[in-house]
């Protein structure tokens, strides 16, 4: 289940990823405007393999029993008792994302568009910001944190854990990157507006 569950969650991450970076490159390199209708596929696809994902953890982890993805365990007195805090907050934050990210994929569509009209459908799809956001602080409990809780046997060191962190630091350097190039040609344009003609 575990195996499952990791492998459909990272390529989910992957997808969103790699949507995330279509439109800071085709800014930075013109050439590829054409990749842009690629972004809303991947991003439905990383949707969809996200709730694949959370199928998984219901069924398999806390085989749904709801409270437990809260980070509540049955105690032997018959309460639930909450037992792991970063779980519980990793969840909601999951789930906050899932729901944000089915909002985005079934609105990502011409049909859509057209019936928000441009202006109310461009500020809702800008909301892929807030999903990469919310799934980077997902992921990186998970990669990071989870498992080296005092009363567990420490794992063995997570292979992923270093191509999640370039990843993460790729996307970010190229929005980053993107958002600085017009910035710094406008910069330049009002430089060479201000400078006098000697002659």
């Amino acid at each position: 289940m575990h195996r499952w569950n990791r492998a459909i969650g990272d390529m989910s991450v992957m997808l969103v990823a790699f949507s995330m970076t279509i439109g800071p490159l085709s800014r930075l390199a013109p050439i590829l405007r054409g990749s842009i209708p690629l972004r809303r596929e991947l991003g439905i696809y990383g949707v969809l393999l996200a709730i694949g994902h959370t199928i998984v953890i219901l069924a398999g982890w806390v085989e749904w029993d709801l409270i437990r993805l809260f980070g509540y365990q049955m105690h032997p007195s018959g309460r639930y008792v909450m037992v792991q805090h970063g779980f519980a907050l990793a969840n909601v934050i999951g789930i906050v994302a899932l729901i944000y990210g089915i909002v985005l994929a079934l609105s990502s569509s011409n049909w859509c568009q057209r019936v928000l009209g441009g202006p109310v459908w461009k500020f809702l799809q800008q909301g892929a910001y807030v999903l990469w956001m919310l799934t980077i602080i997902h992921t990186g409990y998970f990669m990071y944190l989870h498992f080296q809780d005092f009363h567990r046997r420490v794992p063995e060191p997570n292979w992923a854990q270093i191509p999640f962190a370039v990843l993460v630091t790729f996307v970010v350097l190229l929005q980053l990157m993107a958002v600085l190039k017009p910035w710094r040609s406008r910069r330049n344009s009002m430089r060479t507006e201000r400078t006098p003609l000697s002659y």
